[in-house]
């Protein structure tokens, strides 16, 4: 590793020890600013759109990185000093059974009030009709996700880790919502 990616590695660390939150709200923000770019130039657009991506960013840095950051805290908190396979497999169970429905709903949502500025009773209806389909999608990945996370990261990492798999979400989450836009259109 270059002496300048260890120089940054080291103060991301600092960073992290020092200010946990507000490190995992950035984070949590830049990679869903990322994973938006990525999005939209998969998806075609020529100019990047900015308001998008900074409304996803915002998501990132107001809701997701907080939300991982106390998410995982409730989980030590619930399983205060357990260990092993079974207490992996009870922390993915609770993760996927509340978080995962909440956060996949509260993304759908956002995007389609918030990003693309739709009227409610298009995003109902959006909603109602994509969200089964994306959950369950989510339950085919998320749960391995979660395993390696609960299972290999050490804490303070999790976030991160979270956030990168989640960007790469978001980008599938993005692909979906453009796609029933521009058969639409």
């Amino acid at each position: 590793m270059s002496e300048v990616a260890k120089e940054a590695w080291g103060k991301y660390l600092g960073q992290l020890q020092t200010h946990p939150l507000r490190t995992k709200a950035i984070t949590a923000g830049v990679l869903a600013g990322l994973s938006d770019t990525i999005a939209q130039k998969i998806s075609g657009i020529k100019k990047l759109q900015i308001r998008r991506l900074l409304l996803i960013m915002l998501y990132g840095f107001a809701y997701g990185g907080p939300f991982g950051h106390f998410l995982h805290k409730l989980m030590d908190i619930i399983f205060k000093g357990k260990k092993g396979n079974r207490t992996v497999a009870m922390k993915v169970l609770l993760e996927q059974l509340t978080s995962s429905p909440w956060n996949n709903m509260f993304f759908m949502m956002y995007y389609g009030l918030v990003v693309e500025g739709r009227p409610w009773s298009l995003v109902k209806d959006k909603v109602r009709k994509d969200y089964p389909s994306v959950q369950l999608t989510a339950w085919r990945f998320w749960p391995i996700v979660g395993w390696v996370n609960y299972q290999y990261m050490p804490v303070q990492f999790r976030v991160l880790f979270h956030s990168f798999v989640a960007s790469c979400w978001a980008i599938f989450l993005n692909l979906k919502a453009r796609s029933v836009a521009i058969k639409k259109a």
